[in-house]
């Protein structure tokens, strides 16, 4: 009994040395976050991301308005400045008028024909009259209403630009905690273009959900995100890809982000060399060039990452290949 208990403590020991090594595994960032990066991060990004994408959008809202106004302020200053000639005859006509009361002119008419003769030419001008004054009115009406709305236009763009300024900083702040300097990036000037996705009628991206299966996994993903990667594969980008995975954070579970590997048929534990990197660099360049056609959050390749806001800048976490980005292509979107 005694030799026993000895042994039996010694199995326990072990049991809970295994549980504490195993739950020290777990919490491993790597092994929690295979994108590298942390969560405040990726909400952080994403906070900026989206409010500068809504203060483009009404920004472009609001220039597109304000050339409808331009248009509409010229033609209602052209129109009452062709009518103030014959506004100014009226006054002259009225003036001159004004000394015959419209009694004495139709009793001095030398007979019953005449008599009907002045009375439709007087109402004839009365008409005239009343409807160039009317329209005189209208056209400085319409210019001024279009004065007032092309001064609000202006109030509106400086406010979303201020908006835009402040969600870059957020970003740049951000991206500061992982070393997020200016880089060189990845350009192609030949890149593809992309066809659009649907957009609301007044620019901005609809909301979507995971809703559609995802060609690459048993999961799902949004109609966007589905659209982005037909889109590459169109455009002869077709190496192997997973879009959605069950993750604690990040779009992937939210089926808003793809991992392109640079690889033609694995994620390999290993940075991209030659043609791998080529295919990488020209794959990121593609989606940052279509990036406001498919609704871009953002790209990270090879230690960098390009947001709308901030173009390319360093990316500098910590881990393998997979956490840095160097043997897959990370697209998020909006």
């Amino acid at each position: 009994m005694a030799a026993r208990f000895p042994r039996r403590c010694t199995a326990l020991l072990a049991l809970l040395v295994a549980a504490v090594a195993v739950t020290l595994v777990g919490a491993s960032p790597a092994a929690a976050d295979p994108e590298g990066g942390t969560k405040k991060l990726r909400n952080a990004l994403e906070t900026a991301a989206k409010g500068y994408d809504q203060a483009q959008t009404k920004l472009a809202s609001s220039k597109k308005r304000q050339k409808q106004l331009t248009v509409k302020l010229k033609e209602s200053q052209a129109g009452a400045a062709a009518l103030t000639e014959q506004v100014g005859e009226l006054a002259n006509r009225s003036y001159q008028m004004g000394r015959i009361s419209t009694v004495t002119m139709l009793l001095n008419s030398a007979s019953p024909d005449g008599f009907m003769e002045r009375v439709q030419s007087l109402d004839m001008l009365a008409q005239v009259d009343s409807g160039t004054l009317a329209d005189y009115r209208d056209e400085i009406d319409t210019a001024k209403r279009a004065k007032t709305a092309l001064d609000n236009e202006i109030k509106e763009q400086k406010k979303q630009v201020t908006v835009m300024a402040r969600k870059k900083k957020q970003a740049e702040l951000a991206l500061a905690e992982v070393g997020g300097g200016a880089a060189g990036g990845f350009v192609d000037a030949n890149s593809p273009a992309a066809k659009p996705a649907p957009r609301n009628s007044d620019g901005s991206w609809p909301k979507e959900s995971c809703t559609v299966n995802d060609p690459t996994s048993t999961g799902c993903i949004t109609p966007r995100t589905l659209h982005a990667y037909q889109e590459s594969r169109a455009d002869s980008f077709k190496r192997y890809t997973v879009c959605y995975s069950s993750r604690s954070s990040g779009e992937h579970p939210k089926g808003r982000a793809c991992d392109f590997s640079s690889n033609s048929s694995t994620f390999k534990n290993a940075a991209a060399t030659g043609g791998d990197k080529a295919y990488g660099d020209r794959l990121a360049a593609y989606f940052v060039k279509n990036a406001s056609e498919l609704g871009v959050m953002y790209v990270i390749w090879y230690r960098q990452i390009w947001m709308p806001s901030t173009g390319w800048r360093a990316y500098s976490a910590s881990g393998g290949p997979a956490a840095v980005h160097t043997n897959h292509v990370h697209l998020s979107m909006l």
